[in-house]
């Protein structure tokens, strides 16, 4: 009896402290934090709560194996940071960028098609995470790839700049 006391004093503590923390990181995720880039002119889209919780879990589920913490497993000089994101060709550092790369990947140089190397819409057929992804998965994915920065700070990627 006393050993389930204990156990639901503990479980108690837990809960409350998740939630505790749970409401830190909703006051953490205002609209200034969650506004991105669309596109390389400059356009700007604030992204919701549950589009961005969807992205989390998607990125989690789909990316993580090759991209934990927006490093690149397989290049450790590339990773998901913005500033590399930004120096991409084309610039990946916005959600059609990312969209597109999804879609249809390529080198960082953007001179060659690597679709059969990196999970893509593509290659769903290889890459079988890919196949029931919609146009608003990759978007959430998107914005959490771009939204993650904000929020790990220079965790995110490693916080390298590439030239």
């Amino acid at each position: 009896m006393f050993r389930r006391l204990i156990g639901f004093v503990a479980a108690t503590i837990l809960l409350t402290f998740q939630l505790f923390i749970g409401n830190a990181t909703a006051v953490e995720l205002n609209e200034a934090t969650r506004t991105v880039p669309l596109n390389e002119s400059g356009d700007t889209v604030v992204i919701s709560i549950p589009q961005l919780a969807k992205g989390k879990k998607l990125f989690n589920d789909t990316c993580s194996q090759c991209h934990a913490g927006g490093v690149t497993k397989t290049n450790q000089n590339v990773g998901l940071e913005p500033e590399a994101l930004a120096l991409a060709t084309p610039p990946r550092n916005n959600i059609e960028g990312l969209v597109d790369y999804m879609k249809n990947p390529t080198t960082y140089d953007g001179e060659i098609e690597i679709s059969e190397l990196h999970p893509s819409i593509k290659s769903a057929d290889i890459f079988t995470e890919m196949r029931n992804l919609t146009d608003d998965d990759l978007e959430a994915i998107a914005a959490h790839i771009l939204i993650e920065p904000k929020i790990v700070g220079i965790r995110w990627g490693g916080g390298k700049i590439h030239y």
